[in-house]
């Protein structure tokens, strides 16, 4: 039994609930209105869409990575205008395996709501599967959402520097392997990783059929940690990251932070130390 993900059936069986709210996250890098329009095309019926970069992210600037956490009161706003306030269940999707959705669970989390879940499967296995699907808009009555920002939860550049080669302080990249090793960057300007990260690819999160695992396959996958370790992850924005945090979390670890910055921030101040190949 997983504690942050719900199955599409249960999804199927419960959607229509007057407290629940469905989030459809779809968004594509490198295309950013694929997402909507696709949402434009088909969703869950009821669901209401939020965008990676629209929503979700604050403009980028010199620092704070490629995609920096949004201003609180403006999602806040964007949160009580779909529908989710103090007491509402709030599911989230998308069609990436579950990064975008995870974003979006994190960010809740972080404000303090704690009634968030991921799909579990992506948009096109609860269409393969005959789940019904909709182009008409959701009927939304809107509510208040009060953040309550858990700063526990997140460290700045100036953490992660501050950290390097603590021990006690485990630092990990959920980049693809290439990347990490610097073989490798077609996205940010420097190639490599912070030095002292272990790596272990977000998509390990899943299994072969686009499932997550299992709590106890995340133990395995994590048997290496300490339950006492501060646990921070990173990747290359701070939105692969979360899949990782998440599934940090159903393994039972409890002192997990996000890097929100990650690595496009990382590498935006020039005397950052930059480590390649394997640690």
């Amino acid at each position: 039994m997983l504690k942050h993900v719900v199955s599409q059936n249960w999804l199927f069986e419960h959607g229509n609930a007057e407290n629940i709210v469905i989030a459809d996250c779809r968004f594509a890098l490198g295309n950013p209105a694929s997402g909507r329009d696709a949402y434009a095309a088909d969703h869950i019926p009821g669901a209401v869409y939020f965008d990676l970069e629209e929503d979700l992210s604050a403009p980028k600037s010199e620092h704070g990575g490629r995609h920096p956490l949004p201003d609180w009161n403006a999602l806040a706003r964007k949160l009580g205008s779909a529908g989710i306030g103090s007491d509402t269940t709030v599911i989230a999707y998308d069609d990436q395996g579950g990064a975008m959705a995870s974003r979006f669970w994190w960010l809740l989390q972080f404000l303090g709501h704690k009634q968030v879940y991921v799909l579990d499967g992506t948009y096109a296995h609860w269409k393969e599967a005959g789940y019904p699907v909709t182009d008409e808009p959701p009927i939304v009555h809107e509510a208040v959402f009060v953040p309550e920002p858990q700063e526990s939860m997140l460290v700045s550049m100036e953490d992660v520097k501050n950290r390097l080669g603590q021990p006690g302080t485990v630092i990990l990249d959920s980049r693809e392997s290439r990347r990490y090793l610097g073989l490798e960057e077609a996205i940010d300007p420097v190639a490599g990783h912070i030095p002292g990260a272990r790596n272990d690819f977000w998509k390990n999160s899943l299994n072969e059929w686009g499932n997550w695992r299992s709590g106890d396959d995340q133990k395995r996958r994590f048997a290496d940690l300490q339950t006492a370790d501060e646990i921070i992850v990173y990747c290359g924005s701070g939105v692969t990251a979360c899949p990782n945090v998440m599934a940090l979390q159903e393994a039972g670890f409890s002192n997990v932070k996000l890097y929100a910055g990650s690595w496009s921030d990382w590498v935006s101040y020039k005397d950052n130390p930059v480590a390649t190949g394997e640690e």
